[in-house]
């Protein structure tokens, strides 16, 4: 099951919402429910059917999944995500009141687990968390994409003088420790300054720690 994605690019940036369960009338009304606020769904009656079916667009999203679906359930679906680096949040439903499984699915990083019947209120507030979470995420791993990207273009040198500036050394000892001008480091500086986006030293720590840059001579 790891060669499968379950997402790909997405032509509309809307949140989409992720809904497995084999109850087609209930996977309806929840269809309906989530339609009814603005948000696009997608609806699934097994785990198999949205891994085999038509990808999820690349966009905020979560997965409201049943706990007993037939093939494979919905606990070790969330199993089979976590394998494949699928971060979707998901929001839990079952028909019978289980504590372990609840705790299990909580400790695993569900975003809540609720007992049918549940209140219409209550599903939307634990999606609006969710969303919310999987926005947040993706905001943090575009930003570490563009950090690495950045990083990509500085020169050897440059790499070496953005450790060591991060790591609290004065443009002098920077020097020393290279063996050219401080001038030269100066230089350099501001190149690391300009091409990582920083407008500031506290600023280009902040970057260094974000991408676990440590100084190459400590």
């Amino acid at each position: 099951m790891a060669q499968h994605s379950i997402q790909k690019r997405a032509v509309a940036e809307e949140p989409t919402i992720a809904v497995v369960d084999d109850d087609r009338d209930f996977r309806d009304s929840l269809g309906d429910l989530f339609n009814s606020v603005g948000f696009k769904v997608k609806l699934f009656g097994s785990a198999a059917e949205l891994l085999e079916g038509e990808l999820l667009p690349d966009v905020v999203s979560c997965l409201v999944l049943d706990v007993r679906l037939p093939g494979l359930g919905g606990l070790d679906f969330q199993t089979e995500l976590s394998k494949m680096n699928a971060s979707i949040p998901i929001i839990f439903m079952t028909g019978h009141g289980d504590i372990p499984m609840s705790v299990k699915a909580m400790k695993a990083g569900a975003v809540d687990f609720l007992t049918k019947p549940f209140r219409d209120q209550d599903m939307l507030d634990a999606v609006t968390i969710a969303l919310e979470r999987d926005r947040t995420r993706r905001k943090v791993e575009q930003r570490l994409t563009d950090l690495k990207s950045r990083l990509e273009r500085l020169s050897q040198r440059e790499r070496e003088v953005l450790a060591l500036v991060t790591s609290g050394l004065k443009n002098k000892q920077i020097a020393f420790q290279l063996g050219v001008a401080e001038i030269t480091v100066k230089a350099h500086r501001g190149h690391v300054m300009q091409k990582m986006g920083a407008q500031s030293l506290a600023e280009l720590v902040r970057i260094a720690e974000t991408l676990g840059i440590k100084s190459p001579r400590s």
